[in-house]
């Protein structure tokens, strides 16, 4: 058993600070005091599960953890999808209700504002001093190769398991201030409310990456830690070099994912004092599995690094194969229309599906991404829900998908299409908009006579990746 981790978090350190946004900041003894108010409020019971559909806000950070104290099972969707896709992941999540701050959103069915739960009567409950380390704390949805995405289920164990192998790699000081730019809805961010509970350090908290602001809490607020995908870096080493200042000693880390670092990055953030750490992980480990430290940077250049404390990492191959991962940061399965796969073998090895090569120092190296997975401003992009959804127009009868190298974004989805006879490519940006995130639109459409499949009529990607 593990304690209930804000009552313990605020029993150690009630008066140190937990929570700031938007200049506002809460000590622990406040942060729990409002999270109990509003979980009397909650009308939700154990086990149930409640979903949030919104930006990174105050709101959201406090329902999130009044949430916990309820233990309830969070569902974490992201803000971009679509109505349609939206629908569909809430009723296949068996949420109870969801919470936004849009209006708009609320007009759905099962859908509130935050306010109207503020505003309601509360209702006090008995509160566990204990929880069960295999209660499911957070559901995210992953993309799967299907096109399906899939509801990950990830349980205390897995979090307090990421969080302490995190610990044992980069330290843990009683002042660091952890910078969370990265949604809450992704693993990556909400990962950080949980080290914060567990560490007792303080999260700073922004509603979305802006590159003064960060620079300047960076320069003046005394944050120990930041987290970002490949594209942010870019944009954060490309603004400092215009308005440089001296990095602080408090500033040790930036976590940086969502695809590999290029090396001319890792010069500019090394001559800046930026200090680096590229990281592997995914939804089904609960964030980090590998991590790769700022001075081992340069010399292992294009490294996720060595597997954290409590993880293992193996190839299945004898230089290059698929990326196996076992750990209790592994999820224990999935939700919903997935449920009834097991991510696991007998032994306990979780296969990713990224291939990759372990070098004679024990380095990962991720080769690729899933094959056909594409990465676009940290955020990940399976061309098979592209490709159902173009197939669904009927101009169109067959479509591919692969990732184009970008500038900005790593990554954009490019489709080539096969039209059926007779017909002309039709203006799509309003069909699109119907079924998919405006991420996942295709940059480009390229009409073809036949796309690239073998014996078995399965679509070859990789040669659409030549076509470009």
């Amino acid at each position: 058993m593990y304690p209930n981790l804000l009552q313990k978090r605020v029993a150690l350190t009630p008066n140190r600070a937990a929570f700031e946004m938007n200049g506002k900041t809460w000590t622990w003894s406040e942060v729990y005091g409002r999270a109990l108010t509003i979980a009397e409020k909650l009308p939700i019971k154990e086990g149930e599960r409640i979903g949030f559909w919104t930006k990174n806000s105050e709101s959201l950070y406090f329902f999130l953890l009044a949430a916990m104290l309820k233990e309830s099972e969070v569902v974490l969707f992201n803000d971009r999808l679509t109505e349609e896709e939206f629908l569909y992941q809430q009723q296949d999540a068996e949420v109870q209700l969801t919470l936004t701050e849009s209006s708009d959103r609320a007009r759905l069915d099962n859908v509130f504002l935050f306010r109207e739960v503020e505003e309601g009567i509360p209702n006090p409950f008995t509160m566990r001093p204990q929880w069960n380390p295999d209660r499911t704390i957070s559901i995210m949805y992953t993309s799967g190769t299907t096109g399906r995405p899939k509801g990950v289920r990830q349980t205390l164990e897995n979090h307090m398991s990421s969080a302490l192998g995190s610990a044992l790699s980069s330290g843990v000081l009683p002042e660091d201030k952890w910078l969370c730019v990265m949604p809450l809805y992704h693993i990556s961010g909400f990962s950080m409310i949980m080290r914060s509970l567990i560490y007792g350090s303080a999260l700073q908290l922004h509603t979305r990456f802006e590159v003064d602001a960060i620079l300047e809490a960076i320069e003046h607020d005394g944050i120990s830690h930041l987290s970002v995908v490949t594209t942010m870096l870019g944009q954060l080493l490309e603004q400092y070099e215009k308005q440089p200042f001296p990095i602080p000693s408090m500033f040790r880390t930036v976590l940086a994912g969502g695809g590999p670092v290029p090396a001319s990055y890792l010069k500019q953030a090394q001559s800046n004092g930026f200090p680096v750490v590229q990281t592997y992980g995914m939804t089904e480990t609960s964030s980090q599995t590998c991590t790769l430290l700022a001075e081992d940077a340069i010399r292992k250049l294009g490294s996720a690094g060595k597997p954290l404390f409590f993880a293992e990492v193996r190839i299945d191959g004898e230089e290059e194969g698929e990326v196996w991962v076992r750990g209790p940061h592994v999820t224990p399965g999935y939700i919903g229309a997935a449920a009834h796969i097991d991510p696991v073998t007998e032994d306990g090895w979780l296969k990713t599906g990224d291939i990759g090569r372990i070098d004679e120092e024990g380095y990962l190296y991720i080769l690729d991404r899933r094959s056909d997975l594409i990465v676009s401003g940290g955020e990940n992009i399976y061309p098979a829900e592209i490709e159902q959804v173009l197939v669904g127009h009927p101009n169109i009868q067959e479509a591919g998908v692969t990732g184009k190298p970008d500038e900005r974004w790593g990554q954009v989805p490019v489709a080539f299409v096969v039209l059926r006879p007779g017909e002309e490519l039709p203006e799509l940006d309003s069909y699109l908009g119907q079924h998919l995130a405006k991420y996942k639109h295709p940059k480009e459409i390229r009409v073809v006579e036949q796309l690239p499949r073998n014996a078995s009529n399965k679509l070859i990607r990789r040669e659409l990746k030549k076509w470009l």
